[in-house]
């Protein structure tokens, strides 16, 4: 039926969004990077249809860029974006760490068991699983605001700048600051004071937004795309 069809191209571009958000993230696919439909739709065993389609919902959210009859590739930041994703991140993130209610021993549990990850990755030097178990931390404080919309946001403006995050962690010290820093927030959850966690949040996000600049500079050699023939056929 047409309207089953439907609900199962949706549910097959969602896939793709989440795999090719995944290989962005991890660094599989780097900022410039091209990212070929055909060879896409053979490693997802898709066809082009959710892969197109994934794409366009990746270039509207700001994850990769299009250039007609070229094509799509991993979305490459600048420091004025950069900018404007700290700035965000400034003005949201302290509205969700406002609104969120007292943690139960429950929640509070599963946030100590993710922190837990973070410093397992941390001690055996594992960046992308730090900075993948760093992001699950966030998120499971985050998740937990009525803010839903916001929080969505944020999600985003972290996946945008996840790839430059990776010169922060190389430092040991800063591993450490980071592992410290979530102790911190852990115990100000604990007490629910929202106003020092906020504090806190906002000497971890400076990390990053370090680390970020050190990555911008790192990345200065443009990629040289040749066009994408599945561009050509649209």
């Amino acid at each position: 039926m047409p309207a089953d069809r439907g609900r199962e191209g949706e549910r097959a571009a969602a896939r793709v969004v989440e795999e090719i958000e995944r290989l962005i993230v991890t660094g599989e696919l780097l900022p410039g990077q091209p990212i070929r439909q055909v060879l896409m739709a053979d490693r997802l065993g898709v066809s082009r249809l959710p892969i197109r389609e994934a794409l366009r919902q990746l270039a509207a959210a700001g994850l990769v860029d299009h250039q007609h009859n070229v094509g799509y590739t991993v979305a490459r930041l600048q420091q004025s974006d950069f900018d404007q994703i700290y700035l965000m991140r400034a003005a949201l993130e302290p509205e969700i760490i406002a609104t969120l209610p007292r943690f139960s021993e429950e929640v509070l549990t599963e946030v100590r068991r993710v922190g837990d990850l973070v410093v397992e990755a941390a001690d055996r030097g594992d960046l992308l699983a730090m900075r993948l178990h760093n992001h699950a931390f966030h998120f499971a404080i985050f998740d937990h605001s009525p803010l839903h919309l916001v929080v969505t946001e944020i999600r985003r403006l972290w996946t945008l700048a996840m790839p430059y995050h990776a010169a922060y962690l190389y430092d040991p010290a800063a591993r450490a600051r980071v592992v410290a820093e979530h102790d911190q927030m852990i115990e100000a959850l604990s007490e629910h004071d929202n106003e020092r966690l906020d504090e806190l949040m906002n000497l971890h996000r400076q990390g990053g937004e370090i680390s970020a600049g050190v990555m911008l500079r790192a990345d200065r050699t443009s990629v040289r795309r040749s066009p994408d023939p599945a561009d050509r056929e649209e």
